[in-house]
C-alpha cells in the first residue's frame, strides 16, 4: 500500500511492521485526526491475521504530540480483553510490555512492530484463557490431548444469531516449504493448517458429532499446490485430534513432496515445446504454471499462452490464443476462449504431448483467425 500522506515517523513504523511482520498485516481506514489538523494522515485500522482470520485493532497516533504512543481500540467482540491486567500480578512480560510503552521512541521504525507483537502474544493468551474456562468436557480433553503442539491458535466465538462455538487453527506439519522451492519468491513462510470448529456444549456425549474441518493455506502457496484438492480423511466416532492429525500430516506430507517434484515435470513439457514453436516469449521460471510462444499460420501471426494446473499432467493445460493483428474497438488484441477439449493423456511423453497440442493448434488457429476477421469492425 502506499504510505503517502503519513507524517515521516509513521510511515517509517508502518513500514516496517508490514515489511517484517511474521505474517501479512493489512492496513484499512486511513485517516486524519480532525478537520483542523493539516499535519498528514495518522489513524488507521490493521487487520491482524489470527486464528485464520483477521482480528481489527484501531491505531490512533497524536501527529502534533509524537513523543506519546498510538492508543488502541481493540473489537467490541473483545471488550473484556485489557492486555494491562491479564495476569493480576506483574510479572517478567507486563514489564516488557510497559517499558515498549514508556520507553517509546517515536524515531525508532521498529516500536510499532514490537508492540502489536506483544499485544498479539496476549490475545493469544487471553482467547486461550477463555477457551479453557468453557464448562465442555469434551474440549476440556481435547485441549488437553493437543497443548503440547506449538502454534496452536484459539478462539470462542457466540452471537445472537449463532451458537458459542470454539475454533482452532492448527498448524501441520514441520517442513519448510519456502526452501523446498528454487528460486521461491514468498516473503512469508508458507503453511498449511487445519481449521477444528467445535460447538459447545455442557455434557460429554457418548459418541460426540465429529467437529467441522476445513483445511486452509496461506494464499501464495496456491501456485504450487492447491488445498481445495485435498480430500480430508475421516474423522472416526470417538476420535480425537491428537489421533487424528498424525493421519492427515503424513497424507499431506506426501502430496506436498510430489507437489514439488511436478514443478520438473511442468518445466520439462514446457522444454518439449520448443522444438516445435521456439523458445517461449515468456514462462513462469519458478512454478512453471505459465508458458507464451508465437505462432503463425501462414501470415496469420498470433500468440499462444499456456495455462498449466498444479494437476498437470493428470489435468491437461488450457490453452488462450492471442491475436497480434486483430484489436477490439477499445483496443484489446482479439483472444480466443479457454480451449481445454483436445487430444490428451497424462501418460504421454511430455514430446507426444507437445506434437499433439501443436496439430491441434494447427487447425484451431485456422478457426480463431476465421473469428478474428468476423469480429472485425468493417470500414
Amino acid at each position: 500500500m502506499s504510505l503517502d500522506g503519513f507524517p515521516p515517523f509513521i510511515s517509517a513504523q508502518l513500514h516496517y511492521l508490514i515489511n517484517h511482520f511474521p505474517d501479512k498485516i493489512k492496513v484499512e481506514q486511513v485517516l486524519s485526526g480532525g478537520k483542523t489538523y493539516t499535519g498528514g494522515l495518522d489513524r488507521f485500522t490493521l487487520l491482524i491475521p489470527y486464528c485464520l482470520d483477521y482480528i481489527k485493532w484501531d491505531i490512533i497516533y497524536n501527529a502534533e504530540f509524537p513523543l506519546a504512543p498510538p492508543d488502541i481500540i481493540f473489537g467490541p467482540e473483545d471488550e473484556d480483553f485489557y492486555p494491562l491486567h491479564m495476569t493480576g500480578r506483574v510479572g517478567e512480560g507486563d514489564l516488557k510490555f510497559r517499558s515498549i510503552l514508556s520507553d517509546w521512541n517515536y524515531k525508532d521504525p521498529t516500536r510499532l512492530l514490537a508492540l502489536i507483537q506483544e499485544l498479539r502474544d496476549r490475545y493469544m493468551a487471553y482467547q486461550k484463557k477463555r477457551v479453557g474456562e468453557v464448562d465442555d468436557d469434551r474440549l476440556t480433553f481435547e485441549i488437553s490431548t493437543i497443548c503440547s503442539r506449538e502454534g496452536i491458535e484459539m478462539q470462542i466465538s457466540s452471537g445472537a444469531e449463532k451458537p458459542e462455538e470454539v475454533k482452532f487453527a492448527v498448524p501441520l506439519m514441520d517442513m519448510n516449504i519456502n526452501k523446498m522451492v528454487h528460486g521461491c519468491p514468498w516473503r512469508h513462510p508458507q503453511k498449511i493448517y487445519l481449521q477444528v470448529i467445535y460447538p459447545v456444549g455442557k455434557k460429554y456425549a457418548s459418541t460426540p458429532s465429529a467437529p467441522r474441518l476445513k483445511l486452509m493455506s496461506t494464499t501464495e502457496l496456491r501456485a504450487l499446490f492447491t488445498i481445495e484438492d485435498v480430500k480430508l480423511p475421516s474423522w472416526l466416532d470417538g476420535m480425537c485430534m491428537a489421533e487424528y492429525l498424525p493421519h492427515l500430516e503424513e497424507s499431506l506430507q506426501k502430496q506436498v513432496l510430489e507437489a514439488v517434484s511436478l514443478i520438473d515435470i511442468r518445466r520439462h513439457f514446457i522444454e518439449a515445446l520448443a522444438p516445435l514453436f521456439g523458445r517461449p516469449l515468456e514462462a513462469d521460471p519458478v512454478f512453471c504454471r505459465k508458458a507464451t510462444f508465437l505462432a503463425s499460420s501462414g501470415s496469420f501471426v498470433f500468440l499462444v499462452h499456456f495455462h498449466i494446473s498444479t494437476l498437470f499432467p493428470k489435468q491437461q493445460p488450457a490453452l488462450m490464443l492471442q491475436s497480434s493483428q486483430h484489436i477490439s474497438p477499445q483496443g484489446i488484441p482479439k483472444k480466443s476462449s479457454l480451449l481445454a477439449e483436445y487430444p490428451w493423456s497424462p501418460r504421454w511423453e511430455a514430446s507426444q504431448m507437445a506434437e499433439r497440442i501443436f496439430d491441434f493448434l494447427a487447425d484451431e488457429s485456422l478457426n480463431f483467425k476465421r473469428f478474428c476477421n468476423e469480429s472485425q469492425p468493417q470500414h
